[in-house]
């Protein structure tokens, strides 16, 4: 790879500001200063020094998001703030987008990523990758309703969903619904076909990924290496 692209992708510099920091002697390669930044280097193995700043390089990019109210997840949206808008340009510059989608109002885990086919696993309908979301709704449910909600409902198309799990709080008014996919506005309108509402949705789990408690609304972080690898096992 060369030099000025590996900047590139690492979000560190861009070529033309790479090519004069090369120029004025402030890029190093394995301790040795380089005065182009057209030269190949091999990206895991090469150490880069950037201005004296060691540059790290990752193929590809994790990143959990707490979802606040009124972000759409989308790279871009002419109207609503994007949850892409919520990270810092460098990681913009990544080219992250959201794995799956959660609906404007609804809160909670995000993952972003930049790896394309790892995210299709994620999301095939083959893999049955569970998706957890803590709901309140607009009237009680009954056990009866609980029963149905677990066998698969018939939505207002026709579409029959697969099974999904409820646990009801005492109230009967919230507690946590566990799918195995994720059609549009799923949890929404399976509610509606037992004539409820819902009122509260969250997602807390996305396969092995829980939102972690002390991640503040609207913030974000990388996945720990842990995260990462219990990811990619989900989506062997």
């Amino acid at each position: 790879m060369r030099l000025d692209k590996f900047l590139s992708v690492t979000a560190t510099a861009t070529r033309s500001e790479a090519g004069k920091a090369a120029r004025a002697g402030q890029i190093t390669v394995n301790g040795a200063p380089v005065k182009k930044a057209d030269v190949q280097i091999d990206p895991e193995r090469d150490a880069v020094c950037y201005c004296g700043t060691p540059v790290c390089y990752k193929q590809y990019h994790y990143v959990l998001l707490n979802k606040p109210d009124g972000y759409v997840s989308a790279t871009e949206d002419g109207r609503d703030p994007t949850v892409l808008e919520l990270l810092p340009p460098q990681y913009t510059a990544f080219g992250l987008f959201p794995c799956g989608r959660l609906d404007k109002h609804t809160l909670g885990l995000m993952l972003l990523t930049d790896n394309g086919d790892v995210a299709h696993r994620l999301l095939s309908p083959r893999r049955h990758v569970a998706k957890r979301y803590a709901f309140r709704c607009k009237f009680p449910l009954t056990k009866e309703e609980c029963e149905r909600f677990r066998e698969g409902l018939v939505l207002e198309d026709g579409y029959e969903t697969k099974p999904a799990d409820i646990e009801l709080n005492a109230d009967a008014h919230s507690g946590v619904i566990t799918l195995v996919e994720g059609k549009y506005h799923q949890i929404k309108r399976m509610l509606e076909a037992l004539h409820n509402q819902i009122t509260y949705l969250e997602r807390i789990s996305f396969g092995p990924l829980t939102l972690p408690a002390d991640l503040p609304r609207g913030a974000w972080r990388e996945l720990t290496a842990e995260e990462e690898q219990a990811i990619l096992d989900a989506a062997k």
